[in-house]
């Protein structure tokens, strides 16, 4: 038995699997072949596509899509409408199902409202990304990425307070 929360107008298909203690909001929809771990908040209007793979305690704010080839790590944390991509060149007449590049979103790290997250990143542990950064690299653990394409600007401790340089 599932000991999760959904709200009545989620759509949770047969052959997702979700945690202990996870909260799912309005107008959410969980496709099969997610895996959603336990205590996470899964707010209104949130798309988890199929062999993503969502840790413990991840917050998804409202109106995110996390597609196919996501991982995010324990305690990860995605503002709302912050997007991830997962075909570096998509054309609607080409099935490119095959060419989807994995992105990391490693334990701990934070991504601001209405960021840009290209496919085949790795966000490092507790990394914080601005709001509305665009991301086109690997971030290193610990860095504060702003601006677009984003860029490291500094350093942030583990509870997301920035480090003097």
């Amino acid at each position: 038995m599932n000991n999760y929360q959904a709200h009545p107008t989620a759509v949770i298909d047969e052959g997702a699997k979700i945690g202990n203690g996870t909260k799912i909001w309005h107008f959410s929809h969980i496709m099969s072949g997610a895996v959603i771990g336990e205590d996470c908040n899964i707010g209104q209007n949130v798309v988890i596509s199929p062999k993503v793979s969502l840790g413990n305690n991840v917050k998804v704010q409202n109106n995110v899509s996390v597609y196919t080839g996501v991982t995010c790590e324990d305690d990860v944390f995605l503002g709302p409408s912050c997007v991830f991509t997962n075909v570096l060149n998509p054309r609607s007449f080409i099935s490119r199902k095959d060419e989807f590049k994995p992105t990391l979103v490693k334990c701990g790290a934070s991504i601001g409202a209405n960021a840009t997250i290209l496919c085949g990143i790795t966000i490092g542990e507790y990394a914080m990304i601005g709001a509305g950064a665009v991301v086109t690299k690997n971030v290193p653990a610990f860095a504060l990425v702003v601006g677009n394409p984003g860029r490291q600007v500094g350093q942030v401790d583990k509870e997301g307070n920035t480090i003097p340089a």
